[in-house]
């Protein structure tokens, strides 16, 4: 697991400059066509199905909602967003992340701004619902990328991330495995359960929402090559609750709230 880096720790040289923190570019890999790669096929399709159905799913009690995807230049989840005709913005750390946007989407269905994502260039509570995908896992002051999100949500954050109550706690043992399968597997935080209701609680958020997507981790499903198999094996997890349970990556919602229900949050998952 990746530890979170220190932010303003001082200087041992009380009149040394402070020390800046290196920005944070995860999405600009996660943008490209040779990610992109990593979701091509059948299997790679169904697992955009189940990721983009939960999220739908999720955002549902606010149809047509101004919603600020940080990170989205994948483009896996804004074509879905913008058919269901959500008002999408989607922030990206340079310009060339948003080329698979543009191939993916009509002339100005959407918005694109190029910024340090951990210093959303937005004032307050200016979107409905901020979404994060393939991204908390992979940024080191990720504290610092929830309270973002949470600062410019207006009604909801929604993020994804590895779960360790799952296979995940394989996590040293498989990743050489996933390495050799998947070709261009990068390491990635581990979250415990608590971690990120908690970090939402403390930024003004609650009445959370979770959903697992797979039993199974994802790179046994890419190695099967089998998305029929795939399908079947995890409705037979949903059924007996293992994946409900031990399911990862989870996918979850948290809505901004009162105090009380904010303290709920903190006790159940504090």
């Amino acid at each position: 697991m990746i530890s979170e880096t220190t932010e303003g720790f001082p200087a041992t040289d009380p009149n040394a400059a402070p020390v800046v923190p290196a920005r944070e570019t995860p999405d600009i890999e996660t943008s490209s066509d040779d990610y992109a790669r990593r979701f091509a096929g059948g299997v790679g399709a169904w697992f955009l199905e189940v990721q983009n159905s939960i999220v739908l799913d999720l955002l549902a009690p606010w149809p047509g909602a101004r919603v600020l995807e940080v990170g989205g230049g994948h483009a896996q989840l804004a074509p879905a967003l913008v058919e269901r005709g959500y008002q999408v913005t989607v922030a990206g750390s340079e310009e060339v992340c948003r080329a698979r946007l543009d191939r993916a989407l009509p002339a100005g269905s959407f918005e694109f701004r190029a910024c340090d994502l951990l210093a959303l260039p937005f004032p307050d509570r200016s979107f409905d619902v901020v979404v994060a995908l393939r991204l908390l896992p992979h940024v080191e002051r990720w504290r610092t990328l929830v309270a973002e999100m949470a600062r410019v949500a207006d009604r909801a954050v929604v993020a994804d991330y590895p779960n360790s109550r799952s296979f995940n706690f394989l996590y040293d043992a498989l990743f050489e495995w996933k390495k050799k399968i998947e070709g261009n597997t990068r390491t990635y935080t581990i979250f415990r359960p608590a971690e990120v209701p908690a970090e939402l609680a403390r930024n003004g958020f609650g009445r959370t929402a979770l959903r697992r997507q797979f039993f199974l981790p994802m790179v046994v499903h890419r190695a099967g090559k089998s998305p029929r198999v795939s399908r079947a094996v995890e409705r037979a997890s949903a059924a007996l609750g293992l994946r409900r349970g031990l399911g990862s990556p989870v996918i979850l919602r948290s809505e901004r709230c009162d105090p009380n229900e904010r303290a709920e949050t903190s006790r159940r998952y504090g």
